[in-house]
């Protein structure tokens, strides 16, 4: 069993950034692929970014490359999605996931937390 637990979300104005993060505890941190997702209001849950076990790998969603950027600490058991020119169209609830199956979108993200609230004002 894993738990996940996010922080670091908030009202930004348009062009700020965030940086959220994803810390875990339970089973072995390095052995989870780590993904993020969000939800906005209305909305289907969509995929955001992944990082490899090492960090050395990460994919992302087409509407945040370039902007955000995924990362994880092994030695603290955390991850990170730093989130740049934020845009109001980044508002969502955002969801860091583990899996040990699973990368970017294909595959099935075996834990989830429980969310933080990301707002983009305009």
């Amino acid at each position: 069993q894993v738990q996940l637990v996010e922080s670091g979300g908030g009202l930004v104005q348009a062009g700020a950034s965030l940086r959220l993060s994803c810390a875990a505890s339970g089973r072995t941190f390095s052995r989870f692929v780590m993904g993020w997702f969000r939800q906005a209001p209305g909305k289907e849950r969509e995929f955001v970014a992944a990082v490899s076990w090492s960090g050395g790998s990460t994919y992302y969603a087409d509407s945040v490359k370039g902007r955000f950027t995924a990362s994880r600490d092994n030695a603290k058991n955390t991850a990170y999605l730093q989130m740049n020119s934020l845009k109001p169209e980044d508002t969502a609830v955002y969801y860091c996931a583990a899996a040990t199956r699973a990368w970017g979108t294909s595959g099935e993200y075996d834990y989830w937390g429980q969310g933080t609230q990301v707002t983009v004002s305009s």
